[in-house]
């Protein structure tokens, strides 16, 4: 559960560092910000954005520290050896997940899957790695390494940097030194390439008519190309300061909520509850995405007219539910329903590396750093559900019995 805290605090308060220094006057460019208030107000507001912040952690740490117990009832034991259950379970969950893409109705399933199947690729890589099996390392290298490839394709910057944490992470308690040595600079590197990647990808595959492949190429050409040092640069800052931190939103919204916009009250939650019901029960349901910008739109984050996504994260939907003490509540929650969970799939799962690891970090990604309260109840209640079937599945197939030890 400590990648959950680190990335929390990573995300919510370590990021703003590159916002806050472009408020006081640095970049490594020429370039002046521009904020639709006055600085003083504006360092007021970050001020008031980071308190916030750390009050969210606050109430996440002892959410999680309250379902610090052991599991209770039945516990089960995988009972075969986890590395030939892995090679194969990762396999089969990818061919799954990919085959969803064909079955509009199950679609959301997709998104709990395929994390499932790298997250334990990267866990047979590492396991490869210690114990000195090549085969387990090169077949979950092989098979996180096409998912990588993959990813490049995509355009979007956040599966990258979450499969280069998972491998971080893994690695450290088995290699300590060298993954200190190369986690900033591999860091460096990913941040330096990646803004200007997705968005060479996004222009000329997305909004364009050339394949995402061609689309690749041309992003390789302009990044090692020294020429382009300054868009680099550009891309770079840009991405620091209002991409991977989101304190600039985060104050806009204190700005104008409760002054101009009143708090939300239980909206929000009823928002996210009406989210659960799947579409083939109700065929008018409203677009998820469309009713979570809304309020994006009411706090005057972005206009109605771009087409930008700005979805907020569970410190922001505490605030604009019920101020600081919305915040504080809310991660409260937030703090023990993913502990619990991480208890019941260790019990489920046979132990903490499938369970907590694999299952755990695969059907709970976004938990990681959160997403606003609609898609992140749905993670909840459906990572939940799937995290059952599975469960029953591998029970039924013997591969789990109760651990009677």
């Amino acid at each position: 559960m400590m990648i959950i805290q680190l990335v929390f605090a990573g995300f919510m308060c370590c990021t703003s560092i590159f916002f806050f220094a472009d408020h006081l006057g640095f970049t490594y460019f020429n370039r002046q910000g521009s904020y639709p208030f006055s600085i003083t107000e504006q360092t007021y507001l970050l001020a008031k954005c980071q308190r916030m912040a750390l009050l969210g952690h606050i109430g996440l740490v002892t959410g999680m520290i309250l379902q610090l117990k052991p599991a209770t009832g039945n516990t089960y034991k995988l009972q075969i050896p986890i590395d030939q259950f892995l090679i194969k379970w990762s396999l089969v969950v990818a061919i799954v997940a990919y085959s969803l893409n064909y079955i509009p109705s199950f679609i959301q399933f997709r998104y709990y899957l395929l994390p499932l199947a790298t997250t334990a690729q990267a866990l047979l890589l590492i396991r490869g790695l210690v114990y000195k099996k090549p085969f387990t390392a090169i077949y979950g290298g092989l098979l996180l390494g096409l998912h990588i490839l993959g990813a490049t394709l995509t355009g979007y910057k956040e599966n990258l940097i979450i499969q280069f944490i998972m491998i971080s992470f893994l690695a450290y308690p088995y290699f300590k030194r060298t993954v200190t040595w190369l986690f900033l600079p591999s860091l460096y590197m990913l941040l330096y390439v990646l803004p200007t990647l997705t968005t060479i990808i996004r222009v000329e595959s997305w909004n364009g008519n050339k394949t995402s492949e061609t689309a690749r190429m041309e992003a390789y050409d302009t990044i090692t190309d020294g020429r382009n040092q300054q868009l680099i640069f550009n891309n770079n800052w840009e991405f620091l300061t209002n991409r991977l931190s989101e304190i600039n939103m985060f104050s806009l919204y204190v700005k104008y909520t409760p002054t101009q916009q009143p708090y939300y009250g239980v909206e929000i939650l009823n928002n996210a509850m009406l989210a659960l019901i799947p579409r083939a029960l109700w065929s008018d349901k409203p677009n998820t995405e469309k009713v979570a910008m809304e309020r994006v739109y009411q706090s005057r984050v972005i206009n109605r007219l771009s087409t930008v996504s700005a979805k907020t994260r569970p410190v922001i939907d505490g605030y604009l539910s019920a101020g600081s003490m919305g915040v504080l509540i809310s991660l409260l929650i937030y703090g023990i329903l993913v502990q619990w969970l991480c208890n019941k799939a260790q019990a489920l799962f046979g132990g903490y590396e499938l369970g907590c690891i694999v299952v755990f970090n695969g059907l709970f990604q976004q938990l990681w750093r959160g997403n606003n309260w609609e898609f992140l109840i749905n993670n909840l209640v459906y990572g939940f559900i799937l995290m059952l079937i599975l469960f029953h599945a591998l029970k039924l197939t013997n591969l789990l019995k109760t651990d009677r030890t």
